[in-house]
């Protein structure tokens, strides 16, 4: 079986050990080059970053979903490692069906600035950013490159709409599920703002394949000195750390409980 293991902390790195000793083939990265070295050395695959581990994980057959995604920018980095993947894939007589999801953040920009711009602006710089996405990804399905892909039989890589909630409680409960409504795309709608929609939400509409006001709205951000490109770093990097925190309190956690089930019975009750 082929494997991917993105992130090679303590339990990632022993864990990636015991798959290659049962026999899988591991695809491996981290944002530290040692581990990945080590790993290398007992067999493994190792990737210089990410995009690269997405390529050589979808390569291998491996479904993924590409997460943290804050800008077009980066989406499109995403895009084009999942196209790259499926023509060696192709090239290479495998099958072109790998499935994968490109996960953007929407939410979290508008928390972030919400104290730094004016209340006409609140709630608005995700939604805008989405958009200006959902075009490049509309754009893409619709170039040459992809259309070869699709007739050889791969599946598009979904645009997906992640951090939908809403952090406003000023602003309507269900304003990114309306806002997002688009052809091809996918929502992961949090379990409080799906009774909310099915309740009162409405979708007046689908998202422009050409952006809509993304730019127009994106230029009224930048005059109030949000540097998106800056941000989308800076929520990306935030957004690791909070991820590889709850990696390894859960790696953690089942060292834990591992570690209780190996402990040898005492009168035929375990602690």
């Amino acid at each position: 079986m082929h494997l991917g293991m993105i992130g090679l902390g303590r339990m990632g790195a022993s864990m990636a050990q015991r798959l290659m000793k049962g026999g899988h083939e591991c695809v491996v990265y981290d944002v530290h080059a040692e581990p990945v070295a080590t790993l290398v050395s007992q067999g493994a695959n190792g990737t210089r970053d990410g995009v690269e581990a997405i390529e050589e994980t979808i390569f291998a057959g491996v479904p993924v979903n590409v997460t943290l995604l804050f800008s077009r920018e980066q989406y499109i980095a995403a895009a084009e490692a999942y196209m790259r993947a499926i023509e060696r894939r192709i090239a290479a007589g495998l099958d072109p069906r790998v499935s994968s999801v490109a996960s953007l953040f929407v939410s979290r920009w508008d928390r972030a600035v919400m104290h730094k711009v004016p209340v006409e602006l609140h709630n608005r710089l995700g939604i805008a950013i989405a958009k200006r996405t959902y075009k490049a990804y509309r754009d893409l399905l619709a170039s040459p490159r992809w259309q070869k892909l699709s007739a050889a039989g791969a599946r598009p890589q979904r645009l997906l709409w992640a951090s939908t909630g809403t952090k406003d409680p000023a602003a309507p409960d269900t304003l990114y599920i309306e806002a997002l409504a688009a052809p091809d795309t996918i929502n992961t709608i949090p379990d409080k703002t799906l009774p909310a929609f099915a309740e009162h939400g409405e979708v007046k509409g689908v998202l422009p394949d050409d952006g809509g006001d993304a730019e127009e709205v994106l230029a009224l951000f930048a005059r109030k000195g949000v540097n998106e490109a800056v941000l989308a770093a800076q929520l990306q990097r935030e957004g690791t750390e909070a991820f590889n925190k709850s990696w390894s309190d859960l790696m953690a956690c089942i060292a834990t409980k591992s570690a209780i089930l190996e402990t040898p019975a005492i009168g035929g009750a375990r602690p």
